[in-house]
């Protein structure tokens, strides 16, 4: 079962989707702080000084964009070092798998002409 779940989690679909959930939430923060700190604050100067929730004057927090932007900043470097981390887990994983395991056969075909070889060796210095 645990197999499975590990097969099912690390697939490349599962972690994409996962990647984009997560940066569409962060990135959706940057948007709702550029309209409420940078956006309304503007339209609310523009419209005589009101800010239309509660109408009144409401100044331009360009810092809290900023900081939202930082905080976009610092997600996606932590999901990026996240991914590199699967990404050589699998690689790992990959080449391990991707290694030949001799078969029988050639397992004994490798002994045999090793004996004639040796054989061989045997008959030369006699």
């Amino acid at each position: 079962m645990w197999e499975e779940f590990k097969k099912f989690a690390l697939k490349g679909n599962v972690l994409d989707l996962a990647v984009g959930v997560i940066i569409g939430a962060a990135f959706g923060k940057i948007v709702s702080s550029l309209v409420d700190h940078i956006i309304m604050p503007i339209v609310g100067l523009v419209s005589f000084d009101a800010d239309f929730t509660n109408l009144k004057y409401k100044t331009i927090e360009y810092g809290n964009f900023i900081q939202t932007v930082v905080d976009f900043f610092l997600t996606a470097f932590a999901i990026f070092v996240f991914i590199k981390l699967i990404s050589r887990f699998r690689q790992k994983e990959e080449e391990q798998a991707a290694e030949p395991v001799p078969d029988v056969k050639e397992e004994l075909l490798v002994e045999i002409r090793d004996l004639l070889k040796e054989n061989n060796r045997q008959n030369e210095t006699y």
